[in-house]
């Protein structure tokens, strides 16, 4: 762990999952008892799985993307739709407000 201290001084956004890594780590016989711990820790620092299901969606992006274009609709149009429209949570209507699928 870094300095342990945040920009404005206080407690850095992890230290809550430092703490129970660091228990767990000092009460456990064997450390991988602690890897849940661990993992929890390593993913507040650097957002590992966060980004990896950022990219996930933002692949299923291009690759509906790509097909609507191949459909005939312009990219512009597609790219215009935006990120959750191009995903198919929300759908455009021909008034240009956007609906919620059920």
């Amino acid at each position: 762990m870094a300095s342990g201290f945040s920009y404005t001084g206080g407690r850095s956004r992890c230290f809550a999952y430092w703490q129970e890594f660091s228990k767990c780590y000092a009460d456990a016989d064997v450390p991988s008892q602690c890897r849940l711990q661990a993992d929890d820790y390593l993913e507040c620092l650097h957002h590992t799985k966060e980004i990896a299901r950022a990219k996930a969606v933002k692949a299923e992006f291009i690759k509906q993307a790509e097909h609507h274009t191949k459909e005939g609709r312009k990219v512009a149009d597609v790219l215009a739709d935006g990120v959750i429209v191009g995903v198919g949570l929300i759908k455009r209507d021909q008034g240009g407000e956007g609906k919620h699928l059920k």
